[in-house]
Parts: structure tokens; sequence; C-alpha cells
């Protein structure tokens, strides 16, 4: 990640970096407690708070997904998950492995446990298209889902590669069917609207 100011590489010195350890270590010291962050390609990120729209069409969805994939998957609104490249974003949905008590007890979802994640985006559209986009890809990620809240459209990445994902699809209506559960149909606007 370059740091830019109008187009512009910074001419500051860089930033520390930070580690999943350190990370997880100053969280557990409380010291991220006044301020949320997330953990992005080494670097700690404000996380914007949600507006109505925002808290309102992701709890839906979540829920609808819990309906949809039943107990083939775990639905996780809010919470860290921890990737390889020095990152540990909070998506608004992450769908996962279940499996029982190992994230209460042991650990965040790590990339083998991950199925797709979706983020909704208004205010943070351009990070949720470029940075995380590229963070997911990076790591592998199958699948990563943005729902764009401006205009109420579905945009779906797949075919993760290096240097980003290989296809992007934007959507409005009809069904989609995960890469990871080719069978079970989604409907997109019970996601977008």
């Amino acid at each position: 990640m370059t740091l830019t100011t109008n187009g512009q590489r910074s001419p500051i010195a860089p930033l520390y970096r930070w580690s999943i350890e350190r990370y997880h270590q100053a969280v557990e010291a409380g010291i991220f407690n006044d301020q949320p962050v997330e953990l992005l390609d080494g670097h700690l990120i404000a996380i914007v708070p949600e507006g109505i729209a925002h808290a309102g069409l992701s709890s839906d969805g979540a829920d609808y997904l819990r309906e949809r994939l039943g107990d083939r998957a775990k639905v996780r609104e809010g919470k860290p998950i921890t990737l390889p490249n020095d990152s540990e974003p909070e998506p608004d949905i992450a769908i996962v492995q279940p499996l029982g008590d190992r994230y209460k007890t042991e650990r965040h979802p790590h990339v083998s446990d991950i199925f797709w994640v979706i983020e909704y985006a208004n205010t943070s559209l351009e990070k949720d298209l470029q940075l995380k986009s590229q963070i997911y890809s990076v790591a592998k990620i199958p699948e990563y889902w943005v729902v764009n809240l401006r205009t109420r459209e579905l945009i779906v990445f797949r075919e993760p590669a290096g240097d980003g994902y290989q296809s992007r699809q934007t959507m409005t209506d009809g069904t989609i069917c995960p890469v990871s559960f080719p069978k079970i149909a989604i409907e997109v606007a019970k996601l977008v609207a």
C-alpha cells in the first residue's frame, strides 16, 4: 500500500508497519478500545461508523444468508478475519466454515476457513473497491462482494490473483450462486434493497 495525498506519493517518512502478532497484543492490551480500527496490509485504518442503511441492509443480508446456507456455513457480522498479508479486516459479513467453538476459543477465521466476504459501502466505497479488493485477492479469498449503497448494486469479484481479482460483475437484480455453494441461489435484491 502506498500512501498518497491528492494522487501524489506522500513525502513523509514511512509509517510503522504492524504485524498481526503486534496488533493482537495491542488489541488485548485495550490500546484501541476508544478508536475502532482494522489492520490492512500492516497499517491501522479507522473503521467508519455505519449509517442507517448500512446497518439495516447488512444485518438483513446476514439473516437472509443464514436462512439460505443453514448449517453449511457460519455467517459472521463485523468480526475479524486473519489474513497472511499482515491484515485483519472486519468485513461486514464473512461466510466461513462452521468450526464449532474454535472461533470463540482459539482464533479468528483464516483464509482456508473463508468461503467469501461481503462489504456494504457508502463512504468507504473507494477503500472497499480498491484497497480491500487487493488485500482479499492477494490473500486468495475466493470471492468478494461489495454492496454499493449509493447505487444499490452488488459488485462481485472472483478469480483472485496477485494483481487483483480477474473477474468483476455488477448486478442489480436476479440471482447469483456463490462459488463455494453452486447449488444455492442468492437473490441480489435481498442484499441490496
